[in-house]
Formats: structure tokens, sequence, C-alpha cells
């Protein structure tokens, strides 16, 4: 079972690995389809390891980590020394000048009299070093716990996002068996009611039916060919959203491996290689019957592993330390500082900084202290307004949980419905099988009407595709208990 704890790419690479090497989609031999396209045999696990490795949705939420990821990098950079490097480099076409008393330089000069003096050489050279290093800054260190819960909620998110295309594609596949399997059951039908009709002719040729019940059947006929085609567009439909939900490239076929008619419930050695895998496809086993105390006890396990709880509960937690980093803005700040200086200026053609007599330098160290007082109530209004979220996160925590319970226990309900459905179909299979030899063989003996025949097919028709139904209830209702648990299939199981 993938689990809660793991790594989600480790789960990625495990479905890859398990199938895309060994069985990739083109590397099966297609079969000719009605049209005279090539049909791809498409296997569960294969469109399970497709979908994980090029849905769009899932790429989406890769790169949702990999943003989240970097932001706990830049929340601990806050946290570091910053040390920068400025220079700079300036050439005087005209230096500046000023004019001074005279009288500052000779007491005997006129104090009227102005002396021009020239500030600053036809070069100057500046560069600086400077250092800072938080001693106390508590919003910085409460940032990096607020980009970590962000971190794990995309994780999460990620994780969400893997159980939701499982389960999509899952039931997806699903969805083309069953249209496959109309088709076929419909045209198993239309080919007994072809074989009914020949046999029928043969009879009134011979006198011993009327021409009515030629007719019965070739009425039948009728209305069974644009079954056939419309069933046959509807396993197209299915195949075309399967394909664009694998993205697949467009136009390709593909048929479903495996027949819900044929699956076995019961017994799993009983079913071919195809069913049993996809038997075998479940993360979680439901129980086998559905007491108060066992819901609650499944409820428990599943407010632990479901990935929509854990988002809400997350989102909580993110929205908490929102909050502390806001409060955090009341405390002072405290940073250590250190500069260094060259200047340097020189007359003529720029030579780099000059020489050592036409350079200055200048080194500092301090501490500073930084106390905030009065922001004009915004940082009250900010906690204010994190301090509404978060309990707006805490009340859509209880309603999850409260719609996860609902949903658990509808999805078991319908599991156990749709289980106890299929058993009861599988009977009535057997039992329209045997009505239909039993009434063909009376037909041919002259001992049944045709009518009696034609009833005996239709209910035959019906109870394989009613059988058919059942399993594919059932199979999607196992899918969404696998999602509402929060455990997926494992990629290593038997098979």
């Amino acid at each position: 079972m993938i689990q809660n704890g793991a790594p989600i790419i480790a789960i990625l690479l495990a479905w890859t690995l398990a199938w895309v090497a060994p069985e990739a989609l083109g590397a099966q031999s297609g079969v000719a389809g009605a049209g005279g396209e090539t049909v791809q045999p498409l296997t569960l696990d294969q469109a399970l390891s497709r979908a994980l490795e090029n849905n769009r949705d899932l790429r989406r939420a890769q790169f949702g980590l990999v943003e989240a990821e970097k932001q706990v990098s830049e929340a601990w950079g806050n946290i570091y020394p910053r040390v920068d490097l400025s220079t700079s480099y300036t050439r005087n076409l005209a230096p500046a000048t000023s004019f001074l008393p005279a009288i500052l330089f000779d007491p005997d000069a006129d104090p009227d009299e102005l002396i021009r003096l020239q500030f600053g050489a036809d070069n100057v050279w500046s560069a600086n070093i400077s250092f800072e290093q938080p001693i106390f800054q508590a919003q910085a260190f409460v940032g990096v716990g607020a980009a970590s819960r962000f971190q794990a909620l995309q994780e999460e998110s990620l994780r969400g996002t893997v159980h939701e295309l499982i389960t999509q594609v899952r039931v997806g596949y699903y969805r083309l068996l069953l249209a496959q399997e109309q088709a076929r059951l419909t045209e198993r039908s239309l080919e007994r009611v072809v074989e009914s009709l020949e046999e029928t002719r043969a009879l009134e040729r011979a006198g011993l039916v009327s021409e009515y019940d030629v007719l019965r059947l070739e009425v039948e006929l009728a209305n069974l060919e644009p079954q056939l085609r419309r069933a046959e567009n509807e396993a197209r439909q299915r195949e075309r959203e399967l394909v664009t939900e694998l993205e697949l490239p467009p136009g390709t076929r593909v048929e479903a491996a495996g027949s819900l008619a044929t699956i076995d419930l019961g017994d799993l050695q009983e079913n071919t290689a195809e069913n049993r895998r996809i038997l075998e496809l479940f993360g979680f086993e439901p129980p086998e019957t559905l007491e108060e105390n066992r819901v609650e006890e499944l409820f428990s396990r599943a407010r632990v592993n479901s990935s929509s709880i854990q988002q809400v509960e997350l989102n909580e937690e993110l929205r908490q330390a929102e909050l502390r980093a806001e409060q955090a803005d009341f405390f002072p700040q405290v940073f250590l500082f250190g500069n260094y200086d060259v200047q340097a200026q020189q007359d003529g053609s720029p030579d780099f900084f000059g020489m050592s007599g036409q350079r200055g330098y200048g080194r500092n160290v301090g501490i500073r202290v930084s106390i905030p007082l009065f922001t004009g109530m915004q940082r009250g209004a900010r906690v204010q307004q994190k301090r509404a979220s978060l309990r707006s996160a805490e009340l859509e925590v209880d309603l999850a949980a409260d719609r996860l319970r609902d949903e658990l226990r509808s999805v078991l309900e319908s599991t156990d419905e749709a289980r106890l459905r299929a058993g009861s179909q599988a009977l009535a299979v057997r039992q329209a099988r045997r009505g239909y030899e039993i009434a063909s063989a009376q037909y041919r003996e002259g001992i049944s009407s045709q009518l009696e025949l034609t009833d005996a097919e239709v209910a035959l028709r019906q109870s394989e595709f009613n059988y058919a139904e059942a399993v594919f209830d059932y199979l999607s209702a196992r899918a969404e208990l696998d999602r509402v648990m929060g455990q997926m299939p494992s990629p290593g199981g038997a098979g």
C-alpha cells in the first residue's frame, strides 16, 4: 500500500518502473479494428503507468512542490548573513569647485576676497563591502516554519493529485470495459438472432412454422442492428475519453484488456490473467459487515490516511504559522553589521584605484536595534486577518471530517450493494443461459414457439449486461473506497 508518509517521488518512480519498461504501450502488437485502424490492447497497469508519467495536472502539482521547496530556501536566507559588494568609478569631466573666503587662509586678506577651490580629481574610485547578520529577528525564524508548512501542504497536495488521478483512470478504464461489454453482448445477441432467423426460414420452407415467426425475428434483428451501432459509438466515446485522460496521441485506438461479463468476484483464481489483475489492483479490502463500530474504526484510519483531510489539517497549521509570523513583527530586531570602504581619487588618465597615496580606507562594525513603535495600526489589522483565516481553516477541518465520514459510509454501502447485486446477477445469468438453451432446443423440435425463444434470448442478453453493470459498479466503488481511505493499490502486486 502507498502510505501517508511515503515520499511522493518514490511513489511515482515505483509505478513507472513497475510497468512502463516491460509493458510500454507502443510495444504491444496491435490488432485491426472494425474500420481497419490498429487497436492497441491496454491493460489497467499500463493505463495507470501512462497517466502517472504524462498527466498535466500531476506535472503542475510537481512544479508547485518545487516552488514550495524554493520558498523554504528563501526563508532560510533571512537567517543567514548577508554580504554585499559595491564599487563605482566616476570620471569628472569638470571637477566640482567651490569658493571660500580668502581670510580663512590669510588673515590679512580682504574680507570680500574669495578663493576658488576644486573638490575631487578627474577620476574617482570607490568600493564597499558590507556585512549584516541577524542576531534576533523573530519574524525570520517563524517564517522558516511557515514556509516548511507550505512545503508539507504542497507535498500532500501532490499525493492527493496522484490519488485523484489513479481513481479517475481506474473508473475511466472500467467505463470503457462496460461499453466494450455492451457492444460485445449486443453483437453476440445479434448473432444468436441471425442464427435463429436462418433456422426459422428453413422451418418455414419446410412448412413447420408460419411466416409470422420469420417476421418477428426479422423485426428483432432490425431493432438490434441500431442498438449495436449505438453500443459501438458508446465504446468509442469512452475510448476517446480514456485516450485523452492518458494524453495519448489523438486518434489512438485502444482496447481495454479484460471482460466484466466473465469476472468472477467470488474466486480470484477462476478468472483469466487480465481479469485477475483487475481484481488484484485494490488498495483496501472492505469489511464483510458494516456495523457502526467497524465504520467508526475505518473512519479513524481514513482520517489519518486521506489526502483531503491531511491537506485541510496542514492548511490549518500553515495559517497558524502565518499568524505567529505576523505577531512576531511586534518584537524588536537586532542585527550585527560591518563595513569596509576604499576611496581613491586621481587626475589624468585613469589608473585603477591609483597609487597607495591616493587611497583612503574606512572600517566599522556595530549593532543595530530596531524597535517597532507605531505603524499606523497596520500590524494589528494584519494579525486580525490571519486570525480570521485560522478560524476559517479550523472550521474547514471539522467540515472535511464530517464529509469524509459521510462519504466513507456511502462508498461502503455502494460497495456492499454492488457485490450482493453481482452475486444475484451471476445466478440470473446462469439461469437465463440455461433457459435459452432449453428454448432453442424445444423450438428446433417444434414444441415451443418462436416468441418463447425470443423472450429467452432477450432475458439472456439483459441478464449478462446487468451482471457486467453490477461488476462495474463494484469496481468503481472499490476505486472510490481506495481514494477515501487514502490507500492506493501497490504496483508490486502479484500478476
